[in-house]
């Protein structure tokens, strides 16, 4: 068992996984022994966590639906409080292999935020229209703000270490959008050096895509949006948190 399995947290956010989630636990602690794999039901109406508990995974459960970002602060806090260095962040739909996942802590050697990058040279995965066009504009901006080449900065699948699970344990952003783009200009302007690693997408094991046809098409304006915010906003205060 690698070592860094035994230091490493898998936080994956649901709300109403119960399709998926079992088989999504299975295969996260079957691929990464020793790993430990916190589900964070965000307010579900389901079976969720249920299903999450009887696959082996610790449930944290919230009385109401605060989105990923709500959800990811609290697997932050719970990190830090259990005493695992890395948190790795893991779509609760099976779209994320957890195969890419020593990659992303192997890049953690030499970085505190890493990215698992659709768009960086593996699998076949795509977007189109307002999506696709955000989606470029955002990595054009957020490569100057974090000093470095990131093609997919929306990605929700990430790698977390020392420094940036301190800094966002504190200070992650539960708006939309902001566990992905606020969290990126929070890192860069604390210091955290960022990275990107190809990884790979596959199809949901279950349950409703979040997207709709209309969602796509506001993409576009919320994701700028949320951009201005995230560029406007005083940096966080950098204490004894998040110290090297």
């Amino acid at each position: 068992m690698p070592a860094e399995f035994s230091s490493t947290l898998v936080v994956l956010p649901a709300l109403n996984e119960e399709e998926a989630i079992g088989a999504v636990i299975a295969e996260v602690l079957e691929t990464l022994p020793g790993v430990g794999c916190l589900v964070v039901d965000d307010g579900s109406s389901d079976a969720t966590a249920l299903v999450a508990a009887r696959a082996g995974a610790r449930v944290a459960q919230l009385p109401f639906n605060l989105g990923v970002g709500g959800a990811m602060r609290l697997g932050f806090k719970y990190a830090l409080e259990h005493g695992f260095d890395n948190v790795v962040q893991i779509d609760a739909d099976g779209q994320h292999d957890p195969r890419n996942v020593p990659r992303l802590l192997e890049a953690l050697d030499g970085a505190d935020l890493v990215i698992g990058a659709r768009f960086a040279g593996e699998g076949d995965y795509s977007v189109r229209g307002p999506r696709r066009w955000a989606m470029w504009f955002l990595a054009k901006i957020l490569s100057r703000t974090a000093g470095t080449t990131l093609t997919d900065t929306t990605s929700g699948l990430k790698a977390s270490g020392p420094k940036a699970v301190r800094l966002f344990a504190a200070h992650y952003p539960a708006e939309y959008l902001g566990d992905t783009i606020e969290a990126l200009v929070i890192a860069a302007r604390a210091g955290c050096v960022v990275r990107q690693v190809p990884a790979s997408m596959r199809v949901r094991q279950g349950g409703t895509p979040s997207h709709s046809p209309i969602k796509a098409a506001l993409y576009l304006g919320r994701a700028m949006v949320a951009l201005a915010f995230a560029l406007i906003r005083p940096p966080a205060a950098t204490g004894s948190e998040v110290t090297p």
